[in-house]
C-alpha cells in the first residue's frame, strides 16, 4: 500500500481546498498560508494588481481584499497543480497496465473496421527511459492544466458573476431612479436620497447596492458626491448605469435641477423598458420553438428512427437507453441554466422568494427587517397580533415614563412598580407571540398548511413513500424488465402526488401576492387623489381604507385599525408590507414611508409610486398573455409526442411482432421464386427482439419528457422552473392516463 501514499496525499490536498468552505478555521489557516507564499508577488505588477481589482469591483467581491484573493488563486493553482502531476502519474499507469492485455487480444476483441486502436497496446512495452519520458510528459500535462485551469477559473467567475450583477443592475435601474426622482420631487435634500437608497438597497435590488458603494465613499471616507458617482461609473459592469452616474455627475458640478434630470431619466427608462420588453419576449419565443424542434421533435423523430431499426434489424436498446434516461435530461437541464443566464434580470418580471410566500411572520420579501421592526413598532414594543399599536412612547419610553429596563426617563430607577406592571404585560404578550402559529394553525388549517411550499413538500414526500411501499411492494421476481414494470407505475404516481402537493402550495401563494399586487396601483393612486385633495397622510389612509380595493381591502383595513389605536403610518404601512410579503407594496412603502419624513405632501410621490407598480404590473401581465402561446405549443407537442409513443406501442409493435413470430398469422417475405427468404431477411430474429422492454422504454420516455416539457414550460412562461410544476404534473397525469388505456403502465 505504500505505493499509493504520493496518491493519497495529492487527493487528500484537493479535499483540504474545499475546507475553508464549511470551516472558518481552515478558511483562515488557507488565507495565512496563501499571504505567506504569494502576497509580495501579488502587488509587484501594478498594470495586473489593477485590473484584477477592477474585476473584483464588478463582480462586487465582499469580505475579501485583492492581494487576498490574488494569493489564495495562486495558491489553489499550485496546489492542484501538483496533486495532479501526481495524479496524472497514477493515471498513466493504470492506462499502462490496462494496456498489458496484448495487442493481438485487443485486435480480436476489438471489430475490423477500428482494428488500428489497437496499436496503443505497444505503448506498455516500452523501455525504461520511454517510460520515464512518457510519465513525465503525462504528470507535467495533467499537472499544467489542473493549475492553469484552477487560475483562470477563478478571475472567469469574477466576470461571469460580474456580467450577471450588469444585467440586473440594467433591470432594476428604471425603478431605482424612479425612486430617487420621487424622494427628490418630496424636496428631500439629494445627499438624504442617497443614504435612504443606500438604507434600502435591498429593496431596490442591484442598482441599488451599487449606488450605495458611493454613498459609503461618502459618509465613511468624506468623498465629495462628484467624486464619489466618477468612481461608481468606472467601476460599475453596467454601461446604462456608468452612463447615468456620469450624467448624474455632471449635474450636480453645473447646479442644474436633480429632480428634473431624475424626471428626465425616469420617463427614459419607462420607454426604454416597453422596448426591452418587446425583445425580451421576442427572445423567449425563440426559445419556445427551439425547445420544441429540438428537444420535443427532435428526440421524437431519433427514437422512432431506432425502434423501428430496432424491431426490424437489430436490438438498439442500449443506444435508446442512453437516448432517453441521459440525453433528454441532460440536454433539457442545459436548455433551462442557459435560459436563465441568458434571460436573467430582464423582462420586467421578479421572482418572488419561496420564503416570503412560506410565512406571515417573515419581515418582506426581500428578507430585510427594518431597524424598527423588531416588534412591530418604534423603539423595540412589544407587538400586537394584527398589527395592533403599542402602549409604548418613542425611543422605548413607556407611556408612564418607564423604559424597558425599569429605568425612569430621567435615568432613576425610581419607578420600579410600573416596570414591573409593564415587565409583565410585554412577558405576555411574548407568549402570545410564540403561540401566534399555533392559533394560526387552529383557526385556519388549510391556509396555514397551503402557506409552506416547503413544509408540504417534506409532508408529502413520506405520504408518497408509504403508498408506493403499499401498492408496489413486495415485487415479484423474474426478469429485470418484468419486475422494473410493477414498480414505474407506482412510481410515477407518488412522484406526481409529492409534486402535485408542493405546486398546489406554491400557486396558492403567488397567486396570492399576485392578487394582492394587481390592487397596489389602485391603491397608490387613490392614496395619492385623496392627499392632493387636502387630506392629511393620517386621514388619506383612512378614507382609502374604507374603498373596496379586491384582495387588499383586509389588510388596509388592518392598517387603519393600527393607526386608530395610535401608531404612526409608517409603522402601519411597515406592517402592511410585513403582511403582504409582495416586492412591489416593498418598494412603494419603502418611497412613501421615507417621503413621509421629508414631506407631509406625498401626493406627487404616491403619483410617482403609482406609475411605476403599474408598469410593472403591465409589463408582466403582458408577458403571461404572450407566452401563454407557446405554452400551448409546447402542451401540443407532448401531445404529438405522447400520441406517436402510444400509436408505436398499439400499433406497430403489435404488426412487427405477427410479422416475425410463427403461428401468428404472419409470413415471412418471398423471394423472387416463391420460397420464403432465408437468412438477412427484413424479419430476420424479430423472435429475439424484447417487445416488453421496448414498450416500457416508451412508457419512460414519456413520463421523462413530461417532466422536461412541464419544467421548461414553467421556465419560459412564468421565469421560474418552480412555476414548471403544476404543468409536471397535469403532463405526468395524461401520461399515466394514456398508458393505462393502452395497458402498458
Amino acid at each position: 500500500m505504500i505505493e499509493f501514499l504520493p496518491l493519497a496525499l495529492a487527493v487528500g490536498a484537493c479535499l483540504a481546498l474545499a475546507l475553508p468552505l464549511v470551516d472558518d478555521r481552515a478558511d483562515l489557516f488557507v488565507t495565512r498560508v496563501a499571504l505567506s507564499a504569494f502576497g509580495d508577488y501579488v502587488g509587484e505588477d501594478e498594470a495586473r494588481r489593477r485590473a484584477q481589482r477592477d474585476r473584483m469591483r464588478a463582480a462586487h467581491v465582499a469580505g475579501t481584499t485583492h492581494r487576498v484573493y490574488a494569493s489564495r488563486t495562486l495558491l489553489y493553482a499550485a496546489v492542484l497543480g501538483v496533486a495532479g502531476s501526481v495524479i496524472g502519474v497514477y493515471a498513466a499507469g493504470g492506462l499502462l497496465a490496462a494496456l498489458d492485455v496484448g495487442e493481438a487480444a485487443i485486435r480480436e476483441a476489438l471489430p475490423a473496421a477500428v482494428e488500428f486502436v489497437a496499436v496503443v497496446a505497444r505503448l506498455a512495452d516500452l523501455g525504461l527511459g520511454r517510460l520515464f519520458v512518457l510519465l513525465a510528459v503525462v504528470s507535467a500535462t495533467a499537472g499544467a492544466g489542473l493549475a492553469l485551469g484552477a487560475y483562470v477559473a477563478r478571475w472567469q467567475l469574477l466576470d461571469q458573476r460580474a456580467t450577471a450583477r450588469a444585467a440586473e443592475i440594467d433591470a432594476t435601474l428604471p425603478r431605482t431612479v424612479a425612486f430617487m426622482y420621487a424622494l427628490s420631487r418630496s424636496g428631500m435634500a439629494f445627499p438624504r436620497v442617497m443614504d435612504t437608497l443606500a438604507e434600502n438597497e435591498a429593496v431596490y435590488g442591484e442598482a441599488a447596492a451599487e449606488l450605495s458603494v458611493a454613498v459609503r465613499d461618502m459618509n465613511a471616507f468624506g468623498t465629495d458626491a462628484l467624486t464619489a458617482l466618477q468612481r461608481i461609473s468606472r467601476r460599475t459592469p453596467s454601461d446604462d448605469l456608468a452612463d447615468f452616474a456620469e450624467n448624474l455627475a455632471s449635474v450636480l458640478g453645473t447646479g442644474q435641477s436633480v429632480s428634473a434630470f431624475l424626471n428626465d431619466q425616469y420617463e427614459r427608462y419607462q420607454a426604454e423598458a416597453e422596448a426591452k420588453q418587446e425583445q425580451y419576449l421576442e427572445l423567449l419565443s425563440t426559445f419556445a420553438e427551439a425547445y420544441v424542434t429540438a428537444l420535443v421533435a427532435g428526440p421524437l423523430f431519433f427514437i422512432t428512427i431506432l425502434v423501428v431499426i430496432g424491431l426490424v434489424l437489430q436490438d438498439t436498446l442500449p443506444l435508446l437507453r442512453v437516448v432517453v434516461y441521459l440525453g433528454v435530461p441532460l440536454a433539457t437541464f442545459g436548455f433551462v441554466v442557459y435560459v436563465d443566464s441568458v434571460t436573467q434580470g430582464v423582462g420586467g418580471t421578479e421572482r418572488v422568494a419561496e420564503s416570503s410566500l412560506s410565512d406571515p411572520n417573515t419581515p418582506s420579501v426581500t428578507g430585510v427587517r427594518h431597524a424598527t421592526d423588531e416588534s412591530g413598532d418604534r423603539g423595540g414594543s412589544p407587538r400586537f397580533d394584527g398589527g395592533a399599536a403599542t402602549d409604548r412612547g418613542p425611543a422605548g419610553v413607556g407611556a408612564d415614563g418607564v423604559d424597558s429596563d425599569g429605568v425612569g426617563a430621567d435615568g432613576v430607577g425610581s419607578a420600579a412598580p410600573g416596570a414591573d406592571r409593564w415587565a409583565e404585560s410585554r412577558e405576555r404578550l411574548r407568549i402570545f407571540d410564540r403561540l401566534r402559529r399555533v392559533r394560526r394553525l387552529i383557526e385556519s388549517p388549510a391556509e396555514t398548511v397551503l402557506a409552506s411550499p416547503r413544509t408540504v413538500f417534506l409532508a408529502a414526500v413520506p405520504v408518497a413513500v408509504v403508498g408506493l411501499l403499499a401498492f408496489a411492494f413486495p415485487v415479484t421476481l423474474g426478469t429485470p424488465v418484468e419486475m422494473v414494470g410493477q414498480i414505474d407505475g407506482p412510481i410515477v404516481v407518488a412522484t406526481a402526488f409529492v409534486l402535485a402537493a408542493y405546486a398546489v402550495a406554491y400557486e396558492f401563494g403567488k397567486r396570492r401576492v399576485r392578487r394582492i399586487e394587481s390592487a397596489v396601483p389602485d391603491f397608490l393612486d387613490r392614496l395619492a387623489s385623496v392627499n392632493e385633495a387636502g387630506t392629511a397622510v393620517v386621514g388619506s389612509v383612512r378614507r382609502v381604507a374604507d374603498s373596496n380595493l379586491e384582495a387588499l381591502t383586509a389588510d388596509l383595513r388592518r392598517t387603519r385599525r393600527d393607526v386608530d389605536w395610535g401608531a404612526d403610518v409608517s409603522t402601519a404601512l411597515r406592517r402592511l408590507e410585513r403582511r403582504v410579503r409582495s416586492p412591489m407594496m416593498s418598494r412603494a412603502v419603502a418611497l412613501v414611508t421615507n417621503a413621509i419624513r421629508a414631506s407631509g405632501d406625498v401626493g406627487p410621490v404616491l403619483r410617482i409610486a403609482a406609475d411605476e407598480s403599474r408598469a410593472t404590473w403591465s409589463l408582466r401581465r403582458e408577458r403571461r398573455q404572450v407566452m401563454l402561446t407557446y405554452l400551448i405549443v409546447i402542451y401540443i407537442s407532448f401531445f404529438v409526442f405522447l400520441g406517436i409513443i402510444a400509436a408505436l406501442s398499439v400499433s406497430f409493435i403489435p404488426a412487427i411482432e405477427s410479422a416475425g413470430v410463427p403461428g401468428t398469422g404472419g409470413s415471412l417475405p418471398m423471394s423472387g421464386s416463391g420460397v420464403p427468404a432465408g437468412p438477412g431477411g427484413i424479419t430476420d430474429g424479430i423472435g429475439d427482439i424484447d417487445v416488453d422492454a421496448y414498450e416500457q422504454l416508451f412508457f419512460h420516455a414519456a413520463a421523462i419528457q413530461a417532466v422536461c416539457s412541464g419544467l421548461v414550460a414553467g421556465q419560459l412562461g412564468e421565469g421560474s422552473v418552480r412555476d414548471g410544476v403544476k404543468h409536471v404534473v397535469a403532463l405526468l397525469a395524461l401520461t399515466l392516463v394514456a398508458f393505462a388505456a393502452i395497458g402498458v403502465a
